[in-house]
């Protein structure tokens, strides 16, 4: 089992920045963060393995930077430019070799809003 501390996350105005992070209790292969608006499926956003690997969502390339840090077992999502659709709860994700293990985080949300 992996337990994951989740933080960050709040209320922005369109054009701000947040600053997710989340922390796991062991080193994962792959760590990312999901997100899931009202009424929509919950999509990959951003992840990063532990060789450095990014792969990002069309929809945030640019805005948000994927960082981790092997030694802490820390991943953390900059988010830059927000905008009204990026209003969801964001759920951290970490992963073993091949898929082999997932665990997401309990969610924390972020609403981008004037």
């Amino acid at each position: 089992q992996v337990q994951l501390v989740e933080s960050g996350g709040g209320v922005v105005q369109p054009g701000g920045s947040l600053r997710l992070s989340c922390a796991a209790s062991r080193t994962m292969f792959a760590m990312g963060w999901y997100r899931q608006a009202p009424g929509k499926q919950r999509e990959l956003v951003a992840a990063i393995t532990i060789h450095g690997l990014v792969d990002y969502a069309d929809s945030v390339k640019g805005r948000f930077t994927i960082s981790r840090d092997n030694a802490e077992n820390t991943v953390n999502l900059q988010m830059n430019s927000l905008k009204p659709e990026d209003t969801a709860i964001y759920f951290c994700n970490v992963q073993g070799p091949n898929g082999v293990g997932v665990y997401w985080g309990q969610g924390t949300q972020v609403t981008v809003s004037s």
